[in-house]
């Protein structure tokens, strides 16, 4: 892949998916999904904002995503934003 920011790290990927399991079944359909279609083009601030979103408690993170709620603080980032909508879009 040419994008030079791309996330080559399978050992890195790995632990992300691993950090992405949930509480909530409704989370995980939709981070599984996600890292199905997404994962061989996650750029290194994809990992960081996804590993930011997977602090967030669970009924908050299912809100992110079904757009419930907007990203607000420290979540307020572009990098969030996009992997948000790509977790929504799929």
């Amino acid at each position: 892949m040419s994008n030079q920011n791309h996330q080559s790290d399978p050992t890195q990927r790995a632990r992300l998916r691993w950090r992405a399991r949930r509480g909530l079944l409704e989370n995980d359909l939709i981070i599984q999904r996600f890292f199905d279609k997404h994962e061989m083009e996650l750029t290194d601030d994809d990992v960081a904002a996804l590993t930011v979103l997977f602090e967030e408690v669970d009924n908050h993170l299912l809100d992110l995503l079904l757009g419930r709620t907007a990203p607000e603080g420290d979540l307020d980032t572009p990098a969030i934003r996009r992997v948000i909508q790509l977790m929504r879009d799929v």
